[in-house]
């Protein structure tokens, strides 16, 4: 049994007459933990209020890539108070990492406590504020970078596959370049200055085909496929099936090849056929370098401007900018999970002086929470529109939908309807802080099932101040 002296340890109890110590005594309970024991854990029922008498007692939270360690409780510590006083299950898990002896108290003890013992609830609630904020501090920003991780994540894919496309063709670019010009040397030798100027017009004429190239339907592919395919035979050119459809692709005609043919006579053609079709080749390859490089650049740009790098914190937005951003950030997880993303933009809406790096954090939040509810397939709809005083943001999607008990509730810190380890339950909260506190406006969801649309006010006028 705890004894006096071990409670006036205790700087929750310190202060307390040896009435009031006897009462803790004979209302408390003993209890003893050995390393490893849980006392709780997450989402299970509260119970009891634990103060710690002798070893330690770690208190640790699930998060998507692990436990986060909220505290280390030692001589004097003491957890459980937060559910008990609102009626909610442990937010938390606690065991003990050394032999641990606890002084624990039910639920009608622990709230006689207060009349009992008044200079406890000053202490408590002392402790409380502090526990809370550094809590959520620690969620947050563990929510935030295991946000940055998964975003991280799809980036790294996005860029990979421009960045592998870069490499695979550039190497093979060195083997076209290989076979240009041996051949071209080649057939130089029979040509005079304005046969070889033509020669250079057309293959010029070519390439500049190549980058604008006509887009045909299958039907009217495969035909000029066959014709020129038939073209090259007839002029003892081998492997001509393998030709034709490059040679398509880039707009040769028989009536460019009938040219050719002309300028090179009928002994130096089928070098001309390669020759050509190697110069083809580099230019294919060479325009899906520029694609890459493009889309590398693209994504840089979408990165750098959903972080609002190198701006000042606030600044004048247009949400639609915020929202691409976003959804090129997002590409990856959207596309792995199938989800067809429907825009329904009005573009004449004002321009607003917002925060635009923690807008795309709300954007960010609650699309990532509709693919994570549709799970494989599912469709996001994003409408904007705006009134005389408002600018407004529609994200919907067609999931299971919240159920209505608890839509009031979507909104709190740490309410999540997500498995254990999935999620910390800090994401919408973010947002409701982000639209609520720092801009001013309103949040709220409506909810069926195949039909759950988050609707976002942004004040036009109070967000300038």
């Amino acid at each position: 049994m705890a004894t006096l002296e071990e409670l006036r340890s205790v700087p929750l109890f310190e202060h307390l007459r040896e009435d009031q110590l006897n009462w803790l005594v004979e209302h408390g309970e003993d209890y003893f933990a050995q390393p490893g024991d849980y006392l709780y854990h997450e989402n299970d029922e509260s119970d009891y209020f634990y103060v710690v008498i002798t070893g330690e007692l770690q208190i640790t939270k699930n998060a998507a890539d692990g436990e986060i360690i909220l505290n280390t409780h030692k001589i004097g510590g003491f957890s459980g108070e937060v559910p008990l006083l609102s009626g909610t299950p442990y937010v938390a898990s606690a065991r003990a990492l050394t032999l641990t002896k606890l002084l624990r108290f039910d639920n009608q003890a622990f709230r006689e406590m207060f009349s009992i013992c008044p200079v406890v609830v000053s202490k408590l609630f002392q402790a409380l504020q502090w526990r809370i904020q550094t809590t959520e501090g620690l969620a947050r920003q563990r929510e935030k970078m295991s946000a940055l991780g998964v975003l991280s994540a799809g980036l790294a894919h996005e860029l990979n596959n421009p960045a592998a496309a870069v490499r695979r063709s550039t190497d093979q670019l060195r083997e076209s370049f290989g076979k240009v010009q041996p051949l071209l040397v080649k057939i130089s030798r029979s040509l005079d200055d304005e046969q070889l100027g033509k020669l250079l017009s057309l293959q010029q004429q070519i390439a500049e085909s190549l980058r604008k190239p006509e887009h045909l339907d299958s039907l009217t592919q495969s035909d000029r496929e066959e014709e020129l395919g038939n073209w090259l035979d007839d002029h003892s050119v081998d492997e001509a099936w393998e030709i034709a459809p490059m040679f398509v692709s880039a707009g040769i005609t028989g009536e460019m090849l009938d040219t050719l043919y002309e300028l090179i006579g009928d002994e130096s053609f089928t070098d001309g056929v390669r020759w050509l079709e190697a110069s083809l080749m580099a230019g294919t390859l060479l325009n899906e370098v520029e694609r890459s490089a493009v889309r590398i650049s693209d994504l840089v740009k979408a990165v750098k401007s959903y972080s609002y790098m190198d701006q000042a914190p606030q600044q004048e937005i247009d949400v639609h900018d915020g929202i691409e951003d976003t959804l090129i950030i997002m590409a990856h997880k959207l596309r792995e999970h199938k989800i067809t993303i429907k825009r329904e933009y009005d573009k004449t809406i004002p321009r607003l002086l917002a925060y635009g790096s923690e807008l795309n954090q709300v954007w960010t939040n609650i699309i990532d929470n509709a693919v994570d509810a549709m799970g494989m397939s599912g469709t996001i709809t994003i409408r904007t529109w705006a009134d005389n005083e408002d600018v407004w943001v529609e994200l919907a999607d067609t999931g299971p939908g919240i159920p209505e008990e608890i839509q009031s509730r979507i909104f709190e810190p740490f309410f999540t309807t997500k498995d254990v380890g999935k999620g910390t339950g800090l994401g919408l909260d973010i947002a409701h802080r982000t639209i609520v506190q720092n801009h001013h406006g309103e949040i709220k969801i409506v909810s069926k099932p195949g039909n759950t649309r988050f609707q976002i006010r942004l004040p036009i006028e109070q967000a300038k101040k």
